[in-house]
């Protein structure tokens, strides 16, 4: 032991340098290769997993948007039908009160020259009836001043056979 200083063994010193050496080998072949192998192996899982979930994220943001585009386009669509329909419907209640109106106008008219027709009827009827009473009228009158007469010339016949 001559020539070493402080009492320090340096077969002993690689002797652990080499165990070190081959430990720490052992160590990152079986344990830290796979451990680091399997930690890349899950980030890629979960980086593969976000970058589906932002498609499908975007993938769902366009298909809210398309149908959005399409709830907006139905509704334009139905508020169009709506303002036809409102349309159709005023026009068809004109026709109807037009309609209406010319039937009403038709009633009016029908009714006056009904009214018409009866009042010349009622007026013919009572003239016929004047007619018919003043010719009765006439022909006792007739009758009586007749019979009146026929009375008198008795009456002056008996005073001149008297």
């Amino acid at each position: 032991m001559t020539g070493v200083p402080l009492n320090v063994d340096w077969q002993q010193i690689l002797l652990h340098l080499l165990n070190f050496t081959i430990l720490f080998g052992a160590l990152y072949i079986l344990l830290y290769k796979p451990v680091k192998d399997f930690m890349k192996g899950r980030e890629d899982h979960y980086a593969e997993m976000d970058s589906k979930a932002e498609l499908a994220l975007a993938d769902a943001e366009s298909s809210k948007e398309a149908y959005a585009a399409k709830v907006k386009a139905f509704d334009e669509e139905v508020k169009a039908e709506k303002t036809e329909m409102s349309k159709a419907v005023e026009a068809e209640r004109e026709r109807r009160i037009s309609a209406a109106k010319t039937e009403a106008e038709k009633i009016v008219a029908d009714a006056r020259s009904a009214a018409d027709r009866e009042k010349s009827e009622i007026l013919a009827s009572a003239q016929k009836e004047i007619t018919d009473m003043v010719t009765e009228a006439m022909e006792k009158l007739t009758l009586e001043q007749s019979a009146s007469d026929a009375f008198d010339q008795f009456l002056d016949a008996a005073e001149e056979t008297k």
